[in-house]
């Protein structure tokens, strides 16, 4: 009987210790989402690592259409034309994923 109560008697303290150790996850910021057109005032010039296509895509995935004529400029920013709710808009991607309408 007095094993089953030391048993018992332990379990819980180290539970409970358990439940009081401070966290060992990471404390560090995830890095910011890109943000949306209209928090942009301008595209961030910088090494664009995207290709034409993944900036198709990337633009295609945010509701816009029909996307043509897309080409990096001198400052690795990716200039085109798209359709985006019904509407012919020029749009910009820049190396941080951010859209721009023009």
């Amino acid at each position: 009987m007095k094993h089953v109560i030391l048993t018992s008697i332990f379990c819980a303290m180290t539970t409970a210790g358990a439940l009081v150790q401070p966290s060992t996850a990471q404390t560090t910021m995830p890095p910011p989402s890109p943000r949306t057109p209209a928090e942009t005032v301008a595209p961030q010039p910088g090494a664009n690592s995207f290709t034409e296509a993944q900036a198709k895509s990337r633009l295609e995935a945010n509701g816009y259409s029909a996307v043509s004529e897309l080409k990096k400029d001198e400052s690795g920013i990716w200039r085109g034309k798209a359709t985006h709710a019904g509407h012919p808009v020029d749009v910009s991607l820049d190396y941080q994923g951010n859209i721009i309408r023009n």
